[in-house]
Parts: C-alpha cells; structure tokens; sequence
C-alpha cells in the first residue's frame, strides 16, 4: 500500500485531495520538462515489475552507448536500497539513487531534487528508472519525454490487459528475457502482441535480451531516433530560431 498516493483507496484518500496532488505534480514536471528541454536533454520514464529486467537493460544499453560517444545518466528508484544506481555506475552511467521508503512510485519532486545532486551537464540522455511497480508508476508525470516499459516473458502473456494503465502511457515496450522463451512454452508472443494492441494507442514492441544482445540494436536505433527529436526540438527553441 502506497503511503503516499493511497494507490486508489477511497476511503484514505478523498478524490479532491487525489487530484490536489496530482495538479501539484503536473506543475512540477512541467518545470522539469523544461529543464530537460534546454538542455536537449532526453529524459525517459522506464517502467515495469520487479524482477522484470530494467537495470539490466540500462546494463546492456550503456555498454553499447559507450561506443557511440553519447553521455548517459540514470536516476533510479527504490524504495529501500541503492544496489541498482550502484550496478549502473559500475556499467558506466552517471546514477543516483532515489529512495523513496514506502512510496511505490517516483514523483516529479523527488525528481527535481534529485536533478540537484545529479549534475547532468553534458549528458545526452537521462533514464529514470522508476520503483518496480505495474501500476502507480504510469500515474505520475516525471517531466519525461517518453514512457518505456520493461515486461518480462516470465510474467505472462496476460499482463497488458490487467494493468491497462500502464501499458496505454507507454511509447514503448521492451519485452525482456526473451532468451527464456523456449522454456516457457505457456507464454506465447504473439498473445502479449495482441493485448498490447489493444490497450496502447499505438503499439510498439522490442523482443530484448540482455544476455544474447537480442533487440539491442533496435532498441538503440530508438533511442538514437528520440535523442535526434529531441534536439532538433531544442535548436528550433533557441531565440532567433523560428520553429519549423
């Protein structure tokens, strides 16, 4: 039970206070976003269940970004430790732990004061890793540009249609461990295929492994494409610069 939001309980948290909350969230992640935005910065809002591979993704990620020159940073939620900030340190990223104690989700304060301790001069790309969660996580705006999800083979063909939410804010889905495929033959690909399509505006998914390197290549062409958006949408910001 989240401490914070109430996580839908009614009788804890009242509809007026709930969306109190959330206004004061939005203000702050559209600060954010700006931050972000002047910097050319692409921030993305990773998600998913615990266990489901984010930290490992964000591994493989920055082993094959390091070839490119690109700089990336992580910021990563937990609720009780720092062990995933420091296994991204060791992969090479700037991170930094976020612990939130009982709260299920990042918000964008915690955040914004995260961004404070982060120096994120330079960076090209920023992950936010959030707490493993399949549900209050996609309530939350971060100031993110885009949402990722992270769902593992090992949770089922059946996930997208129970947590709805999470999976219609998402831009994209990384279906992780897919090398354990031809040990589950209960879990069938083209099942998740088929829920994602119908709960996501528009479907988009990567079949990822981080331990073959499967979608890897993909999956950076992705980044690669959003990082491009990203600054051209900062050069057509820059004064004297009228949009396209």
């Amino acid at each position: 039970m989240c401490e914070t939001c109430g996580c839908g309980d009614p009788d804890l948290v009242p509809l007026e206070v709930h969306e109190s909350l959330l206004a004061g969230n939005d203000h702050v992640a559209g600060h954010n976003r700006e931050h972000f935005a002047a910097r050319g910065l692409l921030a993305l809002n990773l998600m998913g269940s615990p266990g489901s591979g984010k930290t490992a993704v964000l591994e493989a990620t920055a082993g094959r970004l390091s070839d490119s020159g690109m700089k990336v940073g992580a910021l990563s939620g937990d609720l009780a430790t720092d062990r995933d900030a420091r296994r991204l340190a060791a992969a090479g990223l700037r991170s930094l732990s976020i612990t939130t104690g009982s709260a299920c989700h990042l918000d964008a304060q915690r955040v914004h004061r995260a961004l404070h301790e982060l120096p994120d001069d330079g960076l090209d790309l920023l992950f936010i890793e959030n707490v493993g969660n399949l549900v209050c996580p996609a309530v939350y705006d971060l100031g993110q540009a885009a949402n990722v999800v992270a769902l593992s083979v090992t949770e089922g063909d059946d996930k997208p249609l129970k947590y709805p939410v999470m999976f219609r804010k998402a831009d994209l889905v990384l279906l992780t461990k897919v090398d354990l495929l031809p040990h589950l033959p209960q879990v069938s690909v083209a099942a998740i295929e088929e829920a994602l399509a119908r709960v996501m505006p528009e479907p988009a998914m990567i079949r990822f492994s981080a331990l073959t390197g499967e979608g890897l290549g993909e999956w950076i062409t992705w980044l690669e494409t959003r990082r491009r958006a990203a600054e051209r949408e900062r050069a057509a910001a820059l004064p004297g610069r009228e949009r396209p």
